[in-house]
This record gives C-alpha cells, sequence and structure tokens, in this order.
C-alpha cells in the first residue's frame, strides 16, 4: 500500500512539473515561484501529516482501549460500592458494609486499640498510646464522598478522664499478623489521662486469673472499648461458607469456636453455637425458634412509631416493637414495608405463626438462632454469680470448720466411748459372774424358803392343832369348875 502511494505522489509531481512547463509560455515568474514553492511545501508537510495520521491511529486505538477499561472499572466501582445485584451469593457492596459498620458503630462506641501496659499495678493501671488508636465509629453516610477536609485537631486526652470502660488483651488472630482482643480483662474507671497515657482503675474485684494475667505482664497490648461489644451471628461462621436450605447462616467454624473457647464453655454451650443457623428440633426454646416463610398475598408492616424520642428516654422501640429513635426510622413519609407476593422472610416462630394463621403467608422451613448475649448484663450477672459464690464458699468454709471440729470432738468422743465401752465390757462380764452367782444363790434360797415354807405351813397346821386340843382341855376345865362350884352348899 505504502509503494502505491509513493508511485502516485510520483506521477503527481511529474505531472505538477508537465503542467508548469507547459504553462511558463503564459505565466509570470512569479506565479512560477509561487507554485513552485507550495508544491515543495506540500511535498515537505507530506511527511508530518503521515506522522500525525499514525499517531492519530494509535491515540485512537489507545482510545478504545481506555474507553473498555473504563466501563470495566465503572462495573467494578459498581459492584464493590453496590454489590452484584445478579449474584445472590455475592458480598455486599461497600456501603452496604458502611451501614452494618455503623450500625455497630452505633452500639460500640469509641475504641482504643493497641495500648502498651506500661504499669501492671492493680490499683493504677497505666497505659500509653497516641490518638492514632483512636477508632471513632463512622457517621453512616452511604453517599462515598470524601469529607472535606476538617481543621487540626486540637490535643485532647487519650481516653476522656471519669470514663468507665471494658478492657481486652490483645493477641494476633490465627495465622495472621493483626491484633484482635482474646480475652476480657474487666471494667475500669480512667482515674487520670494525658494526650500519650492512661491511668485505669478496676470499678470491681478482679478475678484472680485477670490479676494474674495483668501483674505477671502477659497482657501487653490493650484494647479500651468505650461499650462492651455486640453478640452476633455472622463472626463465628467459616470463611467462604454460604446460606443453603440446610444452614440459614452457612457452616459454622468449629476450629474457631475452639480457639476461642479453649475449654472454657460447657460442651452444651459449644453445641449450641455449632447448630447456630441449623435446622430447630421441638426441644428448642421458643426464643430461638425462627421461621423462614413465604407471603402469599401483599402485606405491610408498620416498623416506625409515630412517637419520636431518644433511645435514652426509653428504649430505641416502644411496646409494640416499632422504632423510636430517629436513626433507626426507616422512612417519615413511608414508615411501613411492603412486602410482595413469593418474597422470603426470617422471623420469630410467634410472628410466621400469625401470619400463617391469616393466610398471609407459608412455612418453609423452621431454624434454630442461637440466642445473643447481652454482655453488659451478662458480665453484671457473672459477678453477681461470682461475689453469691465468694459468700456460699465463705458459708461452705465456716461450716467444713464447724464440722471438722465436730468431727474432731466426735472422734474424742469415740476413743471415750471406747474406753468406756472396754470398762463397760469388763463390768458386763463381772455383772454376768456376779448374776450367775445371784442366780445360784437365788436357787438355793429359794429352795430353803420353799422348804421353810412348807415347815411353818406344817407347824402352824401343828399349832392349829394344839390350839384346838387347848380349847378342849380349858373347856374341860371350865365345866369341871362349874360343876364343883354349882354343887358346894
Amino acid at each position: 500500500m505504502q509503494y502505491a502511494i509513493l508511485g502516485i505522489l510520483i506521477v503527481l509531481v511529474i505531472g505538477f512539473f508537465v503542467v508548469l512547463w507547459k504553462a511558463a509560455r503564459t505565466w509570470r515568474w512569479f506565479h512560477i515561484v509561487t507554485a513552485l514553492f507550495t508544491m515543495l511545501l506540500a511535498v515537505a508537510f507530506i511527511f508530518p501529516t503521515a506522522g500525525a495520521l499514525k499517531s492519530r491511529s494509535e491515540w485512537h486505538k489507545v482510545k478504545e482501549t481506555l474507553e473498555v477499561r473504563a466501563e470495566k472499572a465503572y462495573a467494578d466501582y459498581k459492584t464493590i460500592k453496590f454489590g452484584d445485584s445478579s449474584d445472590p451469593d455475592s458480598s455486599d457492596g461497600l456501603d452496604e458494609l458502611r451501614q452494618k459498620l455503623t450500625a455497630i458503630g452505633i452500639e460500640a462506641g469509641r475504641v482504643w486499640r493497641s495500648l502498651e501496659l506500661r504499669s501492671g499495678d492493680l490499683n493504677a493501671i497505666t497505659l500509653t498510646g497516641s490518638q492514632d488508636n483512636a477508632v471513632i465509629p463512622p457517621d453512616g453516610g452511604v453517599d462515598g464522598a470524601a469529607a472535606p477536609a476538617a481543621a487540626p485537631a486540637p490535643v485532647v486526652d487519650l481516653v476522656p478522664k471519669g470514663l468507665v470502660v471494658y478492657c481486652f488483651y490483645e493477641k494476633p488472630a490465627p495465622n495472621t499478623n493483626m491484633l484482635v482482643p482474646s480475652f476480657y480483662l474487666g471494667e475500669f474507671l480512667v482515674v487520670d489521662s494525658t494526650p500519650t497515657q492512661v491511668t485505669l482503675k478496676p470499678t470491681a474485684e478482679l478475678e484472680e486469673v485477670q490479676k494474674q494475667v495483668i501483674s505477671s505482664g502477659q497482657a501487653n497490648r490493650w484494647s479500651v472499648y468505650e461499650m462492651l461489644p455486640l453478640d452476633g451471628h455472622e463472626m463465628f461462621i467459616a470463611d467462604g461458607s454460604l446460606s443453603s436450605e440446610e444452614s440459614l447462616l452457612g457452616r459454622v467454624d468449629a476450629t474457631l469456636l475452639d480457639e476461642l473457647f479453649q475449654g472454657g464453655v460447657s460442651e452444651e454451650t459449644k453445641a449450641n453455637y455449632l447448630r447456630d443457623g441449623t435446622q430447630a428440633v421441638a426441644s428448642d426454646p421458643p426464643m430461638s425458634r425462627w421461621s423462614k416463610i413465604e407471603f402469599l398475598k401483599k402485606y405491610k408492616l408498620a416498623v416506625d412509631a409515630k412517637s419520636d424520642r431518644e433511645a435514652t428516654d426509653g428504649g430505641f422501640f416502644d411496646g409494640t416493637g416499632r422504632a423510636v429513635d430517629a436513626r433507626l426510622k426507616r422512612n417519615e413519609e413511608a414508615p411501613e414495608v411492603e412486602y410482595k407476593i413469593d418474597e422470603q422472610i426470617v422471623i420469630k416462630e410467634e410472628a410466621a405463626n400469625e401470619l400463617r394463621e391469616t393466610g398471609v403467608a407459608k412455612l418453609i422451613k423452621t431454624y434454630y438462632l442461637r440466642p445473643l448475649n447481652d454482655y453488659r448484663f451478662v458480665l453484671r450477672r457473672i459477678r453477681l454469680r461470682l461475689t453469691q459464690l465468694e459468700i456460699r464458699a465463705q458459708q461452705v468454709a465456716f461450716q467444713k470448720t464447724e464440722i471438722q471440729e465436730a468431727i474432731r470432738a466426735t472422734d474424742a468422743m469415740l476413743t471415750e466411748g471406747q474406753k468406756d465401752k472396754l470398762k463397760l465390757e469388763q463390768d458386763l462380764s463381772q455383772t454376768e459372774i456376779e448374776r450367775k452367782a445371784i442366780a445360784e444363790y437365788e436357787a438355793s434360797m429359794s429352795k430353803q424358803v420353799e422348804l421353810t415354807r412348807k415347815q411353818l405351813v406344817e407347824l402352824y397346821n401343828e399349832n392349829q392343832k394344839l390350839e384346838k386340843e387347848l380349847e378342849a382341855i380349858h373347856l374341860q376345865i371350865k365345866n369341871r369348875i362349874d360343876t364343883l362350884t354349882s354343887v358346894s352348899p
């Protein structure tokens, strides 16, 4: 192609000179010079023009490539920001993740990570760090716009003085170098704070294991939380595990549970974590039973209360479960959620039964969802229980001392009883000998008494006989006397 163009150019040049030669008889010299210079300039600018056209062609290819890359980058941007709506198994978009992070941050409060332990004195624990260690919850913005440049922040204390905080010991997560909270150190009061250092004091008596970990310096990295972390389901799900009909949340990571619990919980509690999101059984408590339903009709549910107040004035929800805190309300103009036909949701079993009874929805499956822990109350109940157990231990120790004293006294009594028993046994044997002797003596005396009695009876009979004879003699004598006295003059 380039040779053809070159040939055409040569023909044009020859033709120009032929035309110029033919016109030389009628043109003036300045006409010929002008035409000649025009021809020379045209030939000279052919090469820059060719270079420019070639460069334009290459840049056009670059433009087409960049347009394809731009379209792909924009698609990736939309996927990253909003998620892939065509793939239900894909991860959430940046906006949704930011909303979830905001929801967690609202409840988690401020966090100060990776503070170094300088003093393990239990009455004045000293930690060092900087404001770079502070993590402030996001404000919940989802538009992705960059925040305006703020003025330099004034120098403030590392942790506000007088704040009650909850502390954890940090150590690297399994197979990573990222530090994560792994052991609860207790509740503390910030008694002093500077921009680089904070001093903590326990609000109550710490457990022995907490004292040992702090005093030994084992807990060299601390996380300080303004509020206790929230319990959840997702953090125990194995990476890459997806929801299915058999497991609503995905497969629970048993290895992670073993590393976190390290034998510190009962097998029953561990089994409840492993069953999280699986099919429910009849023995599951009502608070843990959730039903997956499918709507048979369109249904609207009011989720926002008409009243508007702060959560500190009475909670986030009213008595019917509708949101009263402005941060949780869905929309002032549309306070209802509308469900379409064939749409599926997972709700508590009681609510699902009501919808089924009214013919609004049908049951698909019932799942077991582990009731979440409110650590603010759990830790207080545990501490109260530990206090009760300490009191009970003191009572048991006192009772044990009393029982041991009673056992000692009983042993002494048994010893004395054994001595008394030996004496009594000796007395018994002697008494038995004496009893036999008395029995023999009694038998002999009985015989003598019986013999004496017989003799007395015989003597009595004989005395009776003699008495009768005496009476008869006395009567004879009396009669003779009477006879003698009656015949005398």
